[in-house]
């Protein structure tokens, strides 16, 4: 038996939890933090963003810039995969770490984004809501002409572009109370939503199984639901280019991309 059999013979038990990291939209065009030949890179910790005038110039001005790359951006064969097993009663729910929302692009209808959305922006002082366009608009009034003129920049694995000049480069303030703006999401020196962590243990605790797709799990939550579906005592399975940290307890330890696997896993359920 082949290990995507294998693999498949862990659904046939009934639903299974899927937990998704970067490593399942590097093939959509978005970099991962930590896969094969990625130059060293430090995620963006909430002090930084908070403290630091300098980062918040940097961060909105590659948001901005970031933006028109990333509409380009769709769901890959592996999103596609995921939305496909729910629909067919084979997976229960996505949990991801990834805040691009591509599962729910794809068709993913029950989706925990444990990290949030980057789709969302909120008032740091008086907890207002945007959308992302909405200041990303705001941006483009304050600085005319930044954008076309750092288009091109590369995208890192947050969605912001590696922009240069950042001399003259307003921060957009919130319209309602002129406060800080802060993407809605978890950064470094944050904690995951204890009602959204409730969320992805539910779904754990439902499941048959766990699957790790394109995660190395090198983010205390992921480990965290492994260790919950240890002692539920359900198996868990890994696709994942590279180490990660269930690797010993794996049922099913696939070396590859999730694209791929996940779209023949599918086809194999069909």
């Amino acid at each position: 038996m082949n290990q995507v059999a294998e693999l498949a013979a862990l659904f046939r038990e009934g639903p299974v939890a899927v937990l998704t990291g970067a490593g399942i939209s590097t093939d959509s065009g978005i970099p991962d933090y930590r896969g094969a030949g990625t130059p060293p890179r430090t995620p963006m910790s909430i002090a930084q963003f908070t403290e630091d005038p300098a980062y918040r110039q940097r961060f909105w001005a590659g948001a901005r810039v970031g933006a028109d790359p990333l509409h380009t951006i769709s769901p890959n064969p592996g999103h596609l995969a995921l939305a496909r097993l729910e629909a067919a009663g084979h997976v229960d729910g996505v949990i991801t770490q990834n805040v691009d929302g591509l599962h729910r692009k794809a068709g993913s209808r029950t989706v925990v984004e444990l990290h949030g959305s980057g789709s969302a922006i909120r008032c740091v002082d008086c907890a207002a809501r945007w959308t992302r366009a909405e200041v990303l608009h705001w941006f483009d009034v304050a600085n005319p002409g930044y954008a076309e003129a750092q288009a091109g920049a590369p995208l890192n694995p947050d969605g912001d572009a590696e922009v240069g000049d950042l001399a003259g480069v307003r921060v957009p303030r919130c319209p309602a109370c002129g406060g800080m703006l802060r993407p809605d999401v978890v950064y470094f020196g944050e904690v995951v939503p204890s009602p959204v962590f409730a969320q992805a243990e539910k779904l754990v605790n439902e499941a048959s199984a766990l699957l790790f797709a394109g995660t190395s799990l090198a983010v205390n939550t992921g480990v965290r639901l492994l260790h919950r579906a240890e002692r539920r005592g359900i198996p868990v399975a890994v696709i994942n280019r590279g180490p990660t940290a269930a690797d010993s307890r794996a049922a099913v330890r696939i070396e590859g991309g999730t694209s791929e696997y996940l779209s023949e896993l599918a086809e194999l359920l069909d």
